[in-house]
């Protein structure tokens, strides 16, 4: 007999009192899954906000393959207390949730995940719905992802997007039928601030850093639109770029820089000091022909850089023109400009990254965004 109904509290149906009690007071256990064979965007996010979704009503977990791609993303979440599935089968993973949200980077994973779930899930997606290719490939692509994911969108319980432009075109374009929801990335503010007095000369002397330095970090695949940056370059050589990341285009673009003869641009591969790197900069370029809400980007503003960077709609939803960076189109000449006039105005730099800074602050910390997340959930369940 339940406490109510002992102390002569029953309704109709029986224990109706405790039974909305306890569903009110109780955590409500959530399972993030993912198919992630490495570590991107999706891995970051899940670093950074499941430990901050403890304490709102939620109890996440996540389930990961046993891959040792994602391994520090598995063993940062255990030692921030997430309890985390590693599986070699998703058939494994003990599924007693109150809610499952899913996560892939290959859209056949979806409907495998799909059957396999006692209910439908939610879709985590930081997908880049649209890729802004020239001559009309663009078009492609989009007709790729209304055949290929689309479909698993449609099957789900409700969607969560990482932007407010993601979530309408996901409808409007699209024409996704279950509630899409946009919860806007957010970054960590104190990992990436401005340097502190003296830190940014000693990190530029460490780097060997003496002219304007302008940071371009993002994975060398076509998207990322790697070739007019070095181009740009070409045309800025009294400017150094610092090229960070690894991708399966590393390779022809060092060549290109070599064919270039550009002695103003350096590879540093893989880095996991990100955030000195960005305090040791002067400006981040970024011609990106794809993002849904860039994580670099956000880390850039929330460091007090200067950003710029190519007009696609994700990207104009966090740059604004002229007030805290700059957007132009993503060909070398246009590019050259605005890093030349930024490395000439001094003054003008720091007035874009301290607007960068303040919109970070305001609209995207972890903390907002867990909140606003926590919300969606508490609310689906």
């Amino acid at each position: 007999m339940c406490r109510a109904a002992h102390r002569g509290f029953t309704g109709v149906g029986g224990c109706w009192w405790e039974t909305r009690w306890d569903r009110l007071a109780r955590v409500t256990r959530v399972l993030f899954l993912s198919d992630a064979p490495t570590i991107g965007g999706s891995e970051v996010y899940l670093r950074e906000m499941l430990p901050r979704l403890r304490g709102l009503g939620l109890e996440p977990e996540a389930a990961l393959p046993a891959l040792e791609g994602n391994r520090p993303i598995r063993e940062a979440l255990a030692e921030r207390g997430i309890a985390v599935h590693a599986y070699a089968d998703p058939a494994e993973i003990p599924l007693r949730h109150d809610l499952y949200l899913t996560s892939t980077w290959y859209p056949h994973n979806a409907l495998r995940l799909y059957r396999l779930l006692p209910k439908p899930p939610v879709m985590l997606v930081h997908d880049q719905i649209e890729v802004w290719y020239p001559l009309g490939l663009h078009r492609l692509y989009r007709l790729g992802y209304r055949k290929l994911q689309v479909p698993n969108l449609q099957r789900a319980r409700a969607v969560v997007t990482v932007s407010n432009w993601a979530a309408r075109w996901l409808k409007e374009v699209h024409g996704v039928r279950p509630e899409v929801y946009g919860v806007p990335n957010g970054v960590d503010t104190e990992k990436f601030r401005p340097p502190l007095p003296g830190e940014r000369e000693a990190l530029r002397q460490k780097l060997g850093l003496e002219r304007f330095a302008v940071l371009v970090p993002h994975r060398m695949s076509p998207e990322k639109n790697h070739g007019p940056a070095l181009l740009a370059a070409r045309q800025t050589p009294e400017v150094d770029y610092l090229f960070v990341g690894v991708g399966e285009l590393m390779g022809y673009w060092q060549k290109v820089a070599r064919l270039l003869g550009l002695r103003n641009v350096r590879f540093l591969g893989r880095r996991m000091d990100m955030p000195e790197l960005y305090r040791a900069a002067d400006a981040m370029l970024q011609p990106t022909l794809g993002e849904n809400l860039s994580l670099v980007t956000l880390e850039a503003m929330s460091s007090g850089l200067p950003v710029v960077s190519s007009p696609i709609p994700a990207q104009a939803e966090l740059v604004e023109d002229g007030v805290n960076g700059r957007l132009v189109p993503a060909r070398p000449g246009p590019l050259a400009r605005a890093v030349r006039e930024l490395a000439a105005d001094a003054a003008e730099a720091r007035r874009l990254g301290e607007a960068a800074r303040a919109k970070v602050l305001q609209h995207h910390t972890l903390e907002a965004c867990a909140t606003v997340l926590a919300q969606i959930l508490r609310k689906l369940v």
